[in-house]
């Protein structure tokens, strides 16, 4: 084959030759070649997620590349890893590749994938791939150990809560940095011991909307959130000078910042976790829905906005 693939098997064929070959010391029975891969976990529990990527709405091939694609496909998947505390160790992806150049955007996807699978140690072990006539679509499936003193889910926050994230939040597209998630899977780690979150999710879909999901899933709660504690990313204050849209609701909204959002008891809320940066942003509340305090006191109810799949456009 020269070096190229020939075809779909050819594609496989090629993706398998630059896998390093693993084995039982990695938990992994069999190859790749397999219908299923069979792999093994320290504790009978196992955290597993999926994510969809299509050309159009996360990315645009066009301009952004198979590679970037791939990177942020994997990422992603790492990212809702991180929001469980968990640690990442098996992937499967499902490819549909645009059927006139597959096996070259095949070899950039791969590439990407591998790049940020390679990063945290995940281990691509199977999959499906296919073309069609229609725009790149990557999916990947990726199983993970959930964490030793177990994982926090979205359904636990309680009244009196402080809410705190990871990290600055809004215009991750304006420069790209949606395509380039940073799975916070050490700052979660170092988290669950010392401040034992009572809920948590990662920031995917912008901070209004998934810590709604938080609120939803902890019994229909709400939240106060200081205008002025929002961290705001300088990709959101330049973002804001070209749209007119206020940083802070960029921060709040724009979404893809695949920072960690969770919530804990207010006596823990003080304590510092080394090497990690924590941004205390509200409170949980009785009354349902999110309000914006300003530093007046005034607090205005906030529309939940960030993305969804459902509404047409970004």
């Amino acid at each position: 084959m020269s070096g190229r693939p020939s075809g779909e098997f050819g594609l496989i064929e090629w993706i398998r030759g630059r896998r390093p070959r693993l084995g039982p010391d990695q938990g992994v029975e069999g190859d790749i070649g397999d219908d299923c891969a069979t792999v093994r976990f320290r504790d009978t529990a196992a955290i597993v997620t999926t994510d969809m990527l299509m050309d159009g709405r996360h990315f645009l091939l066009d301009r952004d590349g198979p590679e970037a694609a791939g990177y942020k496909a994997m990422g992603v998947n790492i990212s809702d890893i991180a929001a469980m505390c968990g640690s990442p160790r098996f992937a499967v992806v499902a490819v549909a590749l645009p059927r006139g150049e597959a096996e070259a955007i095949g070899r950039g996807l791969d590439a990407g994938l591998r790049r940020m699978a390679d990063r945290f140690g995940v281990a691509l072990v199977g999959g499906d791939t296919n073309a069609w006539d229609g725009p790149l679509v990557v999916s990947v499936t990726m199983m993970g150990d959930p964490h030793p003193l177990g994982s926090p889910s979205r359904a636990g926050a309680r009244v009196g809560d402080v809410i705190l994230v990871t990290g600055p939040l809004g215009g991750s597209l304006l420069r790209g940095r949606h395509l380039r998630p940073e799975p916070r899977i050490r700052e979660a780690q170092a988290i669950r011991p010392a401040l034992n979150p009572t809920a948590m999710i990662d920031l995917s879909d912008g901070l209004s909307s998934d810590l709604g999901h938080i609120l939803d899933e902890s019994g229909g709660l709400g939240a106060v959130l200081d205008e002025s504690a929002i961290p705001v990313h300088a990709d959101a204050v330049a973002l804001a000078a070209e749209d007119g849209v206020s940083p802070v609701m960029h921060a709040l909204n724009d979404g893809e910042d695949f920072e960690l959002c969770f919530t804990v008891p207010p006596e823990a809320a003080s304590r510092l976790v080394p090497g990690v940066t924590l941004h205390r942003v509200g409170e949980i509340v009785a009354e349902p829905g999110i309000c914006l305090r300003a530093a007046d006191g005034r607090a205005t109810p906030l529309r939940r906005g960030g993305f969804d799949h459902f509404r047409r456009g970004r």
